[in-house]
């Protein structure tokens, strides 16, 4: 088992940020490289203020707004908690202090966890309802799935530390080392850097990540790249 855990936490990282990496960059190339549409006449006037107007359609989906607000909410709060779990766990890496340095905490005391794993099932529930049952494809599926996956093992490795009689038994320290490790390419065994009784939990974490970005170049969250210069050309 430790060299199966061995394998996931470290060979297998590199692998799936690889995979990531160069997946986005050939997929995008793919798009950038088809034939051009040719343009049709415009029916629209030109408007001074389009690319201030494509942002706001980019970051605040009015049309879902006001069409479903439910699902606006768990959208907005689930990309403003993106954003903030980014930032936290570039605040593991040493050198990196939104937090306290000496703080066991991540950023958001593992609040920000709770509100995206929250929003995932509440997107994965809804896409066994009619219609969106009709238009979903497993991938949809398996995209949530993996999702909802990585934000529950982050969750129960954020409360295991918290309610353990013993305190924070693998630290936010505990993981700057780890991701220090990686970093260097010194292929240290993770095991000697990460303490605790659920480390078994923190592979699964890290298993579920690669997972998801392995998926990533191959899914339909690619719609990223392209969500504000879509809007930029529907704009005008």
């Amino acid at each position: 088992m430790d060299t199966v855990a061995y394998l996931i936490m470290v060979p297998m990282v590199y692998a799936a940020v690889a995979v990531f990496l160069i997946g986005c960059v050939v997929r995008l190339a793919r798009v950038l490289a088809a034939p051009k549409v040719p343009h049709t006449l415009r029916v629209f006037p030109v408007r001074r203020a389009a690319p201030l107007l494509a942002l706001y359609d980019t970051f605040a989906l009015p049309t879902v707004r006001r069409h479903q607000p439910l699902l606006w909410v768990c959208l907005m709060l689930f990309h403003l908690a993106f954003l903030l779990l980014i930032l936290g766990h570039l605040d593991l890496f040493p050198g990196i202090h939104l937090m306290p340095a000496d703080s066991p905490h991540m950023l958001g005391w593992g609040a920000i966890g709770a509100v995206l794993t929250a929003a995932v099932l509440y997107f994965l529930v809804r896409r066994f309802g009619s219609p969106y049952r009709e238009i979903s494809v497993p991938s949809d599926y398996l995209l949530l799935i993996l999702l909802f996956l990585v934000f529950l093992t982050g969750d129960t490795i954020s409360w295991g530390n918290s309610w353990n009689e013993a305190g924070f038994v693998i630290t936010k320290q505990d993981f700057g080392r780890y991701l220090a490790s990686l970093a260097d390419f010194s292929f240290a065994n993770p095991r000697d850097l990460l303490y605790g009784s659920h480390y078994v939990v923190v592979v699964l974490h890290v298993l579920f990540a690669n997972l998801f970005l392995l998926f990533f170049p191959f899914s339909k969250v690619m719609h990223t790249f392209f969500a504000l210069p879509l809007n930029r050309l529907r704009r005008g």
